[in-house]
C-alpha cells in the first residue's frame, strides 16, 4: 500500500508493491515506464495539491501535474537517485512549472487586456490609427486559427461580455467545457499572436 504523506516522501517510503523509493528511483532514472505509472500513483496527489493550491483552479492543476510528470519523464537522465530523494526531484519541477503556469497567465492576461481593448476600439478610431486596424487584423487572423468551440466562447466574451457562466447557458455547454475552451482558446490565441 502507498504511504500518503504531507510533505515530501522519503527514500525509505514503501510502496504498494512491498518496494522502496530507492528501488522505484533508481527504475525511473533507468527509463522503466512502470516506475513512471507508479510514481504518477505514488506522488500525483501531492503535485496536484500544490498546484490546486498555488493556481486554484482544479482544470489548471490537472494540466501542470500531467505536465510535471511528462516534463520528468522527459528529463529523467538529468535525476540522480544519489542526491536526493524522486519526490524531492518532483517537487522541484512542480514549483517551475508552476511558476511558469502563472507567468502564462499574467502573459495571457495581459493580451485579454489588449485584446478587448483593441476589439473594442471604434471603427472612426481605428481608421484614424493605422496600427490598431493592424492590430485587429492580426487578433482576426488568430482568432481564426481557433477551433470553433475556442473561438465562439472568445467571442461571447469579449464581444457579449458574457461570463462563462452565461456563455454555458447561451450554447448549452457544461460549465467545465467552457472553461476548458476558453483557457485552451487563450493560450493559442496568445500563442498565435505571439508568433506574428
Amino acid at each position: 500500500m502507498t504511504t500518503t504523506r504531507t510533505g515530501s516522501p522519503t527514500t525509505s517510503s514503501v510502496h504498494h508493491d512491498g518496494s522502496d523509493a530507492s528501488d522505484l528511483a533508481a527504475r525511473f532514472a533507468a527509463g522503466d515506464e512502470s516506475a513512471l505509472a507508479e510514481a504518477y500513483r505514488t506522488w500525483g496527489v501531492m503535485v496536484q495539491g500544490m498546484c490546486r493550491r498555488t493556481l486554484g483552479d482544479v482544470h489548471e492543476a490537472e494540466d501542470v501535474t500531467q505536465t510535471v510528470f511528462l516534463a520528468a519523464w522527459r528529463g529523467r537522465a538529468g535525476f540522480r537517485p544519489e542526491r536526493g530523494a524522486l519526490s524531492a526531484w518532483l517537487v522541484g519541477i512542480t514549483r517551475r512549472k508552476i511558476a511558469d503556469a502563472l507567468e502564462a497567465r499574467s502573459r495571457r492576461a495581459a493580451l485579454v487586456a489588449t485584446a478587448g481593448s483593441l476589439l473594442t476600439v471604434g471603427a472612426g478610431q481605428g481608421a484614424a490609427d493605422p496600427q490598431a486596424a493592424l492590430d485587429r487584423v492580426l487578433i482576426s487572423q488568430s482568432l481564426a486559427e481557433l477551433s470553433a468551440q475556442q473561438r465562439t466562447v472568445i467571442e461571447l466574451a469579449f464581444f457579449r461580455d458574457l461570463t462563462q457562466t452565461q456563455i454555458a447557458q447561451v450554447t448549452g455547454w457544461p460549465l467545465g467545457t467552457v472553461k476548458s475552451h476558453t483557457r485552451r482558446g487563450l493560450r493559442r490565441l496568445g500563442d498565435c499572436l505571439s508568433h506574428r
